[in-house]
């Protein structure tokens, strides 16, 4: 893998986009470091897992992250998928378009669980699981700077 899984430094006060890569949805959610928490955004239409990159600009302008965080889809066994590896290429995508730091995070099982809150609501299972991958990061990025 070519993505880091947590910046050197400072864990405190970054602000953060997270997605859930998908090729016919990408889901994405806005967080920040210091609550360690997110909300879910629109999600985008994806084609064959490309996106309209013109569209993630516009997000990327708006929300001004320092730094984007990308689901890793692994295999329940812990062994790369297909998917897993055009999440890794959609992230080096973003990181040569926008010149921001991509993290990635093992995202196993983080659809299900957004399935299982949403329900019957109207917000997208896919932002939803973006906003879970990214909390998810902010906690372990808050416990890997605990003090030992």
């Amino acid at each position: 893998m070519s993505l880091e899984k947590f910046p050197v430094k400072h864990s405190s006060g970054l602000t953060a986009l997270g997605f859930d890569f998908g090729t016919r949805r990408i889901g994405v959610a806005c967080g920040q470091s210091i609550s360690g928490t997110a909300s879910p955004l629109a999600a985008l239409k994806a084609r064959d897992g490309i996106p309209d990159w013109d569209q993630i600009g516009k997000l990327l302008d708006h929300w001004q992250p320092d730094l984007l965080v990308i689901g890793l889809p692994y295999n329940m066994d812990g062994s790369e998928s297909e998917l897993l590896k055009r999440a890794v290429k959609f992230a080096n995508r973003l990181h040569g378009r926008f010149h921001l730091p991509c993290y990635g995070i093992d995202e196993r099982l983080s659809s299900h669980a957004a399935e299982e809150l949403v329900g019957s609501s109207d917000q997208s299972v896919d932002s939803v699981a973006a906003q879970l991958i990214l909390e998810t990061w902010f906690a372990e990025l808050r416990q890997r700077d605990q003090p030992a």
